[in-house]
């Protein structure tokens, strides 16, 4: 199995309102994505970091194996929530994956 994590923050114009709304947009597109997209074992998005962070929000995923992870980097419907819901919106991404 393969863990996929990114951080993000999101970008300084967005006020508070802003950033909530993006931030569910976000949570219920990447979510959505389980049992739409082949090889996801696990999509999770948090979205409520306590005061100390320094990340907006995180994505917390499993995929099967590396091929999974790289199916889901390209399926049109991942693309299509990233390109509407996150990248418009994020100022940084950082990503770790690794096997487990």
């Amino acid at each position: 199995m393969v863990k996929h994590v990114i951080l993000w923050q999101l970008k300084d114009e967005l006020g508070p309102e802003d950033k909530n709304r993006v931030k569910a947009d976000i949570k219920k597109g990447l979510e959505g994505l389980a049992g739409e997209v082949p090889g996801v074992v696990e999509i999770k998005v948090i979205t409520d970091g306590l005061a100390s962070s320094n990340a907006d929000l995180m994505l917390d995923s499993a995929f099967e194996d590396i091929e999974a992870l790289k199916g889901y980097s390209v399926n049109p419907k991942h693309v299509k929530v990233a390109d509407t819901y996150v990248r418009p919106y994020t100022k940084l991404r950082v990503c770790m994956d690794y096997e487990v």
